[in-house]
Formats: structure tokens, C-alpha cells, sequence
């Protein structure tokens, strides 16, 4: 009995140390026995000793329970019977089943009922085969969960409802998805415009930051959430910053606005920490990175020794915890435990040890994601998701390798290059994953790449090998199933929310909008007075019939990237990119149509009918027959090596403009780029310039045989025109007001002294006007002093001895265009006045370009008139600035697009990219620009748009029609997602690049 009072009195500490296995002994008394005796003391001590290490925790209860009890028994003794409870899928997704209210309902919403007729539905769901749903018939939603769905509904569901509060939608066979889920968001803390007030996305308080709350900082309000919603995003997890290694606690939301417009009231299954309701413990969800931004605290052995040294923290307070309760179960109470022994500092993290958090992992390399799963087998704790994860398809064993289960992948698809963890990235690498039996999601990036292009990653990422019900499954079932929520959302099951999405085509095809979209079974698109937003559109009645292209209701078909895949994977991320070249003759077969170069236009040289495809025969470059075989005869007497492009087409190569393509390799590495220009605005040129803007040319920064221009020559982009500038909206941007001059290359060249590398050394001048940036740090030049400074030098106040007296003098009189990025309206109606002062004064015809131009819309008439032309680098446009406030966002929220009006205005108008990355992306950005256009511009009009267009508003002058390159695509046109660009027929250099 002795020895049980001395045990009922240890302090939480030494409990703490017998169990977890650490000797404690009292301190022994200095006292002097003989050697029998210390012997006996001796081993009386190791028997104490012996028994109580042995003693198991649980057999506590059998002995007698102390005196002393805590006030708070009942609390503590609650708090520790859920200490190692964890979310049960099983459970939920029962519970789940069962409602027949969403408990996001929010009573007094109209039509909260609504039965889809007629639809071809993804479910999302597997069958017992293993594959992904796909079923035709009918979908019900009633108060806020989907009642029912397939091809007969219950008559008793229907007979329950009031008729006054249902809808009926006659689909007619369109597509109905549900409603996609982004993983990787910054909604509502990085709010669109940006403001330096709004920006809660990033911490600067330290690397290790469990304790922070995305929610905290979500704005409920920003409008980015509407144009998502357009895009059928329904739910996203937003996380805290990436610059930490843990940046804090994620949360996952449905975007729609809801009544009391809270955060919490837009969390999915608030975790119990925030939910007073009760319920069985739901998943929790927390950021940790391993990406170059966490580098402002130290290298990667610095973040593992910040990862590690938290986690050790953390688990001395799982144990100290699980010490306590096994006290405290056992009826032992110590002195002062009245407390649990918790910690608001550790406890996410002690959370994530006990199994109770889906962590999402920002890692791109093989070493971060080795780091990452050693962290995790060290410490036992999962791995749900592993985002931007680059490398991984090159490791796919090692991601398989990660402690209880194999975590997804989530990835962009063409979006790689530039930073060094993602150098080795690809576009084959969701394909190659998933023939692993990885989980594979895509991914946007929000803001980089914003919300309303998810649809558009999972159409690439198909373009590029994945599967079609995987592309759909990355947006929707995979993404909810990583985050723990697939027992509710993610998939169109019979008691799962009613977050549903219906298209007005495959959702797959180039240009697939959304024509209704719910969220809770409540009405998001098109807009009405229960979304909370403006209406735009209205379907009140009993009945809406869907008006379906039946044509657009496949999917495209798939090109085959098979070898591309493979040599891929066997140069560990890097193949060559150089094309096999063929001086001899090129026979191409089974041709649709062909369209080359006029003047300043597209010319459509043969056109197939339908019964025949044609052929086209290429000599040494150049094409000396195209029509069908009996107009085209090939002889036997040369070698001859036949292309079947399988009812492709042949056309003109593609202009890119808008990024420094060819100025940088990795746009993160100061090594690999041009480095930083002077800023004439703030700070004096060095007087060994001699010229006070510090007027420089692209052409002497100009590096050849990058991977970007690689790239972007393999998917038909055979010509750049590239400045310093790097559009406003990005963080290594600055604002500089003066540029220097483009120039305009092939982007196949091996160096500048090639024949024809060069296509023009000096293009057009390039200024920027715009405010300053939200984060600007420092005084910034205010609008009306760059306007000032712009009339100065276009008045020709400044010498002409000096570089930028020369060259604004030459753009003021129409020697060269002047392109000036610019987004508001408000600075382009003074650019335009500026312009006629201009134009009066030195009796000049000054040519004026506005780029980027999100706002330009709003001045179509006027732009139009002014001779204005304006290259667009953006067809999905947010406001990326307050200067991009007044977007034109397009179907379905609006029925034109910004492109659409600048054509019937008769502008002449092309299109850019802002990174180099995207300029591979150029023939996906004309086969939407055709979607967006087709009521104002014929097919080849839409191919000007990258081509003729361009070099007319950027003066480029050395494209000769009757040398201009040409691609061949296999398996249909540019405008097709089916087809890719097999070759380059080059007459400038007598030859046929086989891709």
C-alpha cells in the first residue's frame, strides 16, 4: 500500500516519464551501509522498480483510487475517451446516406428542388469493377442533397415534394458533373483585385506556423469566388502562404455566399475545435512546404530540423497527454491535475500524429518528396496529398513508399520550368503517375493560375495521355477523396451534397462552359437572387429546356504521346527536343485542308470534301503540291518518306509575344536571366549609359536553344518576339515605366549567328503605364508623372544623340510601334488623347498598341477609331490588379467576351501569353479564342490572331509568305484537342523537322 500512495502522488512529469519508458528514480540518501546491506537495499529497489516498470497502465484501475479527485473530472475524463478518436469514412459516408436535409440547408431558399431530366452524368463513383461511373437518366435534388439519380427515379420522392418548388430541367443529353473541387486555393485570402489590406495569404512570423488559420483571413465577399463558380468550381481547400514550411491550418469551403456570410458557414464539416453542434470527429487539414519561397528561413536541412524539432514538441505533448488520461481513466489523481495538458501552440500538430489531419505537402523534387515521406515514417503520421509535386513522376516507387498509403499527386499540367523544382516537370506526368495506380489531381494555383482554368487543366492533362475519366475524376472525386470529404462531396451519389455542374458540351472539349451550376442544391449559375449576386439570367418557371451541340457532347478524341512519354521518363525529365530533319522529299497524306501565308492574312490553299483527303508533297522545304492524289502525283525515282497526319491539317507557324521567352531559362534564378534593368523612375542611370531612360535591346540578352522555346517549338510556336518586360501582375516584376526594345527570333535556333535565327533585331519600343503594385515597397511613380514623362519623350525633348531621344522620336512618328502594357481604361483614354497630341504636333502617324488591355472593352468603339490595336493575354481575365477591376468575364456570366466586342469593332487584335511556359499553350489559347468568336470571325481570322495579326501590331517585318514556316498537325487543326504537331515545314532552311 505503501508503494501505491507514493504512486498517487507522482507528479504529472514522472508519470509522464514511466510511461514513456524513461527511468525515474528519487534521490538517493547519502548514507553509509556495509556491503550486505547495500546489497539488500539493492535489490528490494531494482524489485520496486522492476514491478512498476512492468506494471501496464490499464491495471492502475485495479487498485484502490486515490482520495483526491479532480473538480474537473468529467470534463477531462470527456476529453480524454475522444483523445484517439479519428474520422471514420465508413460512418460518415453512412450518416451521409441517410440525410434527407443537407445540414447546409438554409430554409426559406426558392426552388430548393430541382430534378435534371435527360442527362449524361459522371458520377464520379467506381463500380464494383473498379471504374468510374458514367450513366445516362434522370438527377434529383432535393433540400440541398441529391434524393436520386439514374434512369427511374422513385414516383414516391417526386410525390413528396411540392410541384410550386420544383424545377425541371430538360437536359437533352448534356453533360452533368459534379462540382469540381480546387486543392490548392487562395479564395478569400488573396483577394481579387489584390489589396495590400486583403492580403492575408502569407505569414512572416517564423517557419513553423500550425497554429495560423486560413480561415481567420477569408474574405467572404471577394469577387474571384463568382468567377470560379462560373468556371463549375464548386468547393476549394484554401490554404495558408506557401513561404513556410508549415504555413498553418487549411480549410476546405463551398464557394456560394451564404446567408449569414461567415466563414465558418462556408467551411465543409467544420472540425470540432470550431463546431459547437457536436457530431463524429471530421478530418482537419493543415499545409506544409518544402517549396524555394520557405528558403527566406534557411536550406533544406534547415527546414527538416524545423519540421523535426516541432514534431518532437509535438509529440511530448501527445505523450504527456496520453500519460494524463491513463492516470486519470485509472481513477489516480494527482494534486493539480485539473488540467488537461494541452497546448494551443502544438496541438494541430499533435493532431497530425494521431491521425487526425489530411496534410497536404507543397514539395516538387525527389529529394523534398524523400524528405517528406522520411519525416513522416519517423514520426507516424500520413500523407495525404503531395502538391506541385514535379518530380514525382519520375519516382513513382518512392511516393508509394509514403507510411499508411499512398498520397495523391497534384499538379498542373503544363505549367513547369520556371523555378528549379519544377524544371524537370511535364506535361506527360499525370499520364505516366497514373499508369503507376497513383491518385492523380489537377490542379490551378490560384491566383498564378486562377480558379476559372481548372476545367482547362483537366482538358490538358487529357490532351497529354491521361485518360478521360481520370481528367474528370482529378477535378472532382480524386481531389475529395485526398481531402477526407469523399463520403459527401466530390461525386453524384444518393445522399451526397448537391454540388452539380451541367455543360453545354463535353466538358472535355476546348470551350465547355457551364450552364447551371448549383451548390447545396442552391442555384449558382446563371445567377439568381439566392446565389447573392447579381442576375443576369433567370429560369423561374416550372420547366428549362438545355439547348445541347450534340456534336460537342463527345469527348475529343486523344492523340497519342506514347514515345514523347517514354523518352520522357528515360531522359529523367529532360529529352532533347530535337526533331529528326528531313532535306529530301515529305509526302504527307490523308490532308483536310491547307492554309498559308498571304500577305496579311491566312490563305486557305486546299480544302478535302468529304469522300477524299487530299496530299501534299514537300521538296527540300517547301511545298510543291498540295490536292488530292489525282492532282498530286509522287514518282518513284527520290526517296520519299510518308507523314499519314489522319485527316490533319497544314498551317502557318505560330507568333508568340507577351513573355521574355528566350531572355530567361529559369525565371527564379538570377543566373539564368538577363538579371534586373535600371529604372529610369527611380533611380539615375549610370552616366556611363548616356542616356537618361537607360534604353536597352532585347537582342543583346537574347539566349538561344532554351527549354521554354524548345517547347513551344514542338507544339507549332516557330517564331517570338520577346521584350524585357514581364507583365505587372507578377511578383518578380517591378515597376518600371520604360523597357527598351523587343526583338523577334525563331525558336528553333541554335544560337543568334544561325542563318535566320534573327528574324529582326530591334521590333517595337515597349513603356508600361499602370499603378503601382499592391505590395509595392517604396515610393512608386504615379500615373499622372509616367503620363508626363511619356509626352516629354514623345514630343522629342530629349536628344536624339541619346538612345531613348532616338527611339521615342522614331515611335512618334510611326517608324516603329510603341506597345505599352496597360490594363486600365481610364490611362488608355489619356494614351489615346496622348496619341492625337502627339500626332498634331510632329505631323507623324504614331502606332499605338495597348497590351494585356483587361479593361479595352469598355473603349471598343473608341479604340477602333483611334487605330488602336490591342494584344490580349488573357481569354479567362481576372483582376489580377485594382487597374483590371472592370473584367468582362464571358459565358455564362456574360453573354461576349472582351475578344468578341473588340472584333465587331472592327480592332485588329492578337493574342500574348505572360509566361514562357504558356507559350507552348498558344494553339489551346486560339482554340478558345474560336470558341469565344465565332459570331464575329471566320476560322482563319482566329488563326491571324497569333500569326498576321501579331506582326502587323508589333511591326515585325522579315516573314515572307513564300518562306514562312508551316506546321503539320496530326489528327485534325489547331483548333482541335485531338490533334498535335507532328513537323515543321521549314522552305528557309530546305528542310521538314520531323517532331
Amino acid at each position: 500500500m505503501t508503494s501505491y500512495t507514493a504512486r498517487t502522488t507522482m507528479s504529472s512529469e514522472k508519470a509522464l516519464a514511466l510511461h514513456s519508458g524513461s527511468d525515474f528514480f528519487p534521490p538517493r540518501p547519502m548514507l553509509t551501509f556495509s556491503k550486505r546491506t547495500l546489497s539488500v537495499l539493492w535489490l528490494l529497489l531494482f524489485g520496486f522498480w522492476t514491478y512498476h516498470r512492468v506494471l501496464p497502465p490499464g491495471s492502475w484501475s485495479t487498485l484502490e483510487p486515490s482520495a483526491y479527485v479532480s473538480p474537473n473530472t468529467q470534463e477531462i475524463l470527456l476529453k480524454c475517451s475522444t483523445l484517439h478518436a479519428r474520422p471514420n469514412q465508413l460512418s460518415l459516408a453512412s450518416l451521409s446516406r441517410k440525410r434527407t436535409v443537407s445540414d447546409r440547408y438554409e430554409p426559406g431558399t426558392r426552388n430548393m428542388s430541382y430534378l435534371i431530366t435527360n442527362a449524361t452524368i459522371f458520377t464520379g463513383a467506381k463500380d464494383d469493377d473498379g471504374n468510374l461511373q458514367i450513366t445516362n437518366g434522370d438527377l434529383l435534388m432535393v433540400n440541398g442533397i441529391i434524393r436520386a439519380l439514374g434512369e427511374d427515379i422513385p414516383r414516391d420522392l417526386l410525390v413528396e415534394i411540392d410541384p410550386r418548388q420544383l424545377t425541371m430541367i430538360k437536359a437533352n443529353g448534356s453533360w452533368v458533373t459534379p462540382g469540381l473541387v480546387d486543392i490548392n486555393s487562395q479564395l478569400g485570402i488573396f483577394s481579387s483585385p489584390p489589396l495590400r489590406g486583403s492580403d492575408d495569404s502569407d505569414s512572416m512570423k517564423g517557419p513553423v506556423l500550425p497554429w495560423l488559420r486560413s480561415i481567420d483571413g477569408l474574405h467572404t465577399r471577394d469577387n474571384a469566388f463568382e468567377l470560379a463558380m462560373a468556371a463549375g468550381v464548386t468547393s476549394a481547400q484554401i490554404l495558408p502562404g506557401l513561404s513556410n514550411n508549415i504555413g498553418g491550418q487549411a480549410f476546405v469551403v463551398k464557394l456560394r455566399r451564404t446567408a449569414d456570410g461567415s466563414a465558418l458557414s462556408m467551411v465543409v464539416d467544420p472540425p470540432q475545435e470550431l463546431n459547437s453542434t457536436g457530431g463524429p470527429p471530421t478530418w482537419r487539414h493543415l499545409l506544409q512546404s518544402c517549396s524555394e519561397e520557405t528558403r527566406r528561413y534557411g536550406n533544406r536541412m534547415d527546414m527538416m530540423w524545423s519540421l523535426r524539432s516541432a514534431y518532437h514538441e509535438a509529440r511530448r505533448v501527445m505523450k504527456a497527454q496520453d500519460a494524463f488520461c491513463a492516470q486519470a481513466e485509472a481513477g489516480i489523481w494527482d494534486t493539480g491535475m485539473d488540467v488537461f495538458p494541452d497546448s494551443l501552440q502544438w496541438e494541430m500538430l499533435v493532431d497530425v500524429l494521431r491521425g487526425k489531419v489530411k496534410v497536404t505537402n507543397d514539395c516538387s523534387e525527389a529529394v523534398d518528396l524523400d524528405n517528406m515521406i522520411r519525416l513522416s515514417n519517423e514520426f507516424g503520421f500520413s500523407l495525404a496529398i503531395f502538391l506541385h509535386a514535379s518530380e514525382a513522376y519520375l519516382v513513382p516507387t518512392l511516393v508509394n513508399g509514403s507510411r499508411g498509403g499512398t498520397p495523391a499527386v497534384a499538379l498542373s499540367s503544363t505549367n513547369h520550368r520556371h523555378d528549379r523544382e519544377s524544371y524537370r516537370g511535364s506535361e506527360f506526368a499525370p499520364a505516366i503517375l497514373a499508369a503507376h495506380n497513383l491518385s492523380i489531381i489537377m490542379t490551378t494555383d490560384q491566383p498564378v493560375i486562377n480558379s476559372r482554368q481548372l476545367i482547362d487543366e483537366a482538358r490538358k492533362a487529357y490532351h497529354f495521355g491521361l485518360t478521360a475519366d481520370l481528367a474528370l475524376a482529378s477535378i472532382t472525386s480524386a481531389s475529395s477523396n485526398a481531402l477526407g470529404l469523399g463520403y459527401r462531396m466530390g461525386m453524384l451519389q444518393e445522399g451526397y451534397d448537391a454540388d452539380v455542374v451541367m455543360w453545354n458540351s463535353h466538358p472535355l472539349q476546348i470551350g465547355a462552359t457551364p450552364s447551371h451550376v448549383w451548390i447545396d442544391g442552391i442555384r449558382q449559375i446563371p445567377l439568381t437572387k439566392d446565389s447573392g449576386r447579381s442576375t443576369y439570367s433567370t429560369g423561374n418557371g416550372p420547366t428549362e429546356v438545355v439547348d445541347s451541340n450534340n456534336l460537342r457532347m463527345l469527348a475529343p478524341s486523344q492523340p497519342s504521346y506514347l514515345k514523347e512519354r517514354q523518352d520522357t521518363v528515360n531522359w529523367d525529365g529532360l529529352p532533347p527536343l530535337r526533331g529528326r530533319e528531313e532535306g529530301n522529299r515529305v509526302v504527307f497524306r490523308n490532308v483536310k485542308e491547307v492554309w498559308t501565308r498571304g500577305r496579311n492574312s491566312i490563305d486557305e490553299s486546299f480544302v478535302a470534301d468529304e469522300e477524299e483527303f487530299g496530299i501534299v508533297i514537300v521538296e527540300k522545304g517547301k511545298i510543291i503540291c498540295a490536292g488530292t492524289t489525282d492532282d498530286c502525283i509522287v514518282s518513284g525515282d527520290e526517296p520519299t518518306v510518308d507523314i499519314d497526319i489522319h485527316g490533319g491539317s497544314i498551317s502557318p507557324g505560330l507568333l508568340t509575344f507577351g513573355s521574355p521567352l528566350g531572355l530567361e531559362d529559369i525565371a527564379s534564378e538570377p543566373s539564368t536571366t538577363d538579371g534586373r534593368l535600371f529604372d529610369a523612375l527611380a533611380v539615375d542611370v549610370p552616366s556611363i549609359f548616356h542616356d537618361v531612360g537607360g534604353i536597352v535591346r532585347a537582342f543583346d540578352a537574347l539566349m538561344f536553344d532554351t527549354r521554354h522555346a524548345r517547347i513551344a517549338y514542338y507544339f507549332g510556336v516557330t517564331i517570338a518576339t520577346s521584350s524585357l518586360a514581364k507583365p505587372h501582375h507578377l511578383h518578380e516584376s517591378d515597376d518600371s515605366m520604360i523597357w527598351g526594345l523587343s526583338t523577334t527570333f525563331r525558336t528553333n535556333a541554335a544560337h543568334a549567328l544561325e542563318p535566320e535565327a534573327i528574324v529582326q533585331t530591334e521590333t517595337a519600343l515597349h513603356v508600361r503605364i499602370t499603378r503601382p503594385r499592391f505590395d509595392v515597397r517604396g515610393p512608386a511613380t504615379s500615373v499622372s508623372s509616367q503620363l508626363a514623362i511619356l509626352r516629354r519623350l514623345l514630343y522629342g525633348w530629349e536628344s536624339r544623340d541619346t538612345d531613348t531621344g532616338l527611339y521615342f522620336r522614331k515611335a512618334a512618328e510611326g517608324v516603329i510601334p510603341l506597345v505599352v502594357e496597360v490594363h486600365n481604361a481610364d490611362i488608355m483614354a489619356s494614351l489615346i488623347m496622348l496619341r492625337a497630341e502627339v500626332d498634331a504636333k510632329i505631323g507623324g502617324q504614331m502606332r499605338m498598341v495597348f497590351v494585356g488591355a483587361t479593361e479595352a472593352w469598355l473603349l471598343a468603339k473608341e479604340l477602333s477609331q483611334a487605330r488602336v490595336g490591342v494584344i490580349l493575354t488573357s481569354l479567362k481575365p481576372v483582376a489580377a490588379t485594382w487597374d483590371q477591376r472592370r473584367i468582362l468575364p464571358g459565358p455564362p456570366l456574360t453573354n461576349q467576351t472582351a475578344l468578341d466586342i473588340l472584333l465587331k469593332n472592327g480592332v485588329i487584335v492578337g493574342l500574348g501569353v505572360d509566361y514562357p511556359q504558356m507559350a507552348a499553350e498558344t494553339r489551346f489559347h486560339l482554340a478558345q479564342a474560336y470558341q469565344d468568336s465565332i459570331s464575329s470571325a471566320t476560322a482563319r481570322e482566329v488563326y491571324g490572331l497569333a500569326t498576321t495579326n501579331l506582326e502587323q501590331l508589333l511591326g515585325v517585318k522579315g516573314i515572307e509568305p513564300s518562306s514562312a514556316d508551316l506546321v503539320a498537325f496530326d489528327g485534325g487543326s489547331v483548333f482541335n484537342l485531338s490533334s498535335k504537331a507532328v513537323a515543321i515545314i521549314s522552305p528557309q532552311r530546305s528542310q521538314v523537322d520531323m517532331l
